[in-house]
């Protein structure tokens, strides 16, 4: 029998079958590590590309194909974990925790440091309810040059960072971010408006030599003009008399030796930022800065940390009675 040179011989159609039966045999094997080799980051000869890095596959899963031939091969990569904002809690905003968790706490910082430049704004009359008075003054000092500006601000920040620890929302009135001020009035409108559960007015005074301590200032019962302190005084008091204890306590500072009796607390009805409150709200002069003696504690960083936990400490106390 004569073949065409295009027809393979028996002998040939025999050794292409079974080369076709090995091929079948591998097409499965080579195709699992194709995939393989993909969900690793196969580039497919593109060298110059980085590799891209995914999950591993987490095994094969072989199917029986029913017909007799060599089974097919799929691999399941493993998902990756949904990494998107909201699935991740850190991303998510906290709130504030603590015993002072929703409070809100506004600290006065008494004067600002550049009152001095601005005397013509500062002397400004404003209406204070009783009568009128200067916006703001520039504040006093210690016989060495140490601003009350300076120790109210830095006073303030200890004050804000021990009370946010407990949770408290914390605004001031100035922060040595504007240029005077604010005047009187302003500084009581801005405890009104953020519904304040308590305002205290940080101060040192600016008595003579030999006047020493520190003394808180209440407001006085005032019903005139656009004053009235009825809803305030009792709170008021009340705030004014556990910031007064907690401050002798963690600071040693005696009460005041030439103002409230020996109390440690004066009443007073002519302070704007008194008068025209609507919250809870007191001054504390926390020494007097022309005495020698207590001029050596207010210029103490380590005694201003003092002041600032027995002035937390009252706040804390009155808002969690």
């Amino acid at each position: 029998m004569s073949y065409d040179s295009e027809s393979p011989t028996p002998a040939r159609r025999r050794l292409r079958g079974n080369l076709v039966i090995a091929t079948a045999a591998l097409v499965p094997t080579a195709l699992a590590g194709w995939l393989v080799w993909q969900a690793m980051g196969g580039s497919g000869g593109q060298d110059d590309k980085p590799p891209r890095v995914l999950p591993l596959p987490s095994g094969p899963s072989v199917a029986p194909s029913g017909n007799g031939r060599q089974p097919t091969v799929t691999v399941t990569a493993t998902p990756s974990p949904d990494t998107s904002p909201a699935a991740s809690p850190s991303t998510q905003s906290a709130r504030p925790t603590g015993p002072l968790a929703g409070r809100v706490v506004v600290i006065d910082p008494g004067h600002n440091p550049s009152n001095f430049k601005h005397a013509a704004d500062i002397n400004r009359q404003v209406d204070i309810g009783t009568n009128k008075k200067e916006c703001d003054t520039t504040g006093t000092d210690t016989q060495g040059g140490y601003t009350e500006a300076a120790f109210t601000l830095d006073v303030s920040h200890r004050i804000r960072a021990l009370l946010e620890k407990l949770g408290a929302t914390v605004t001031y009135t100035q922060d040595n971010d504007r240029p005077f001020g604010p005047c009187v009035d302003e500084r009581a409108a801005i405890g009104n408006k953020a519904k304040a559960d308590a305002v205290v007015s940080v101060h040192a005074d600016g008595a003579a030599e030999g006047q020493h301590g520190f003394h808180v200032i209440l407001p006085a019962l005032v019903n005139a003009g656009k004053a009235n302190t009825a809803p305030i005084v009792g709170p008021s008091r009340e705030l004014g008399e556990r910031i007064a204890g907690k401050f002798v306590h963690a600071t040693g500072m005696p009460p005041s030796n030439y103002v409230g009796d020996g109390t440690g607390l004066d009443v007073r009805k002519d302070l704007g930022g008194l008068n025209l409150s609507t919250v809870p709200k007191v001054f504390i002069e926390c020494g007097n800065m022309r005495d020698s003696g207590d001029a050596a504690l207010l210029t103490s960083a380590d005694w201003r940390q003092k002041a600032a936990q027995g002035i937390t400490d009252g706040i804390s106390s009155f808002l969690q009675k």
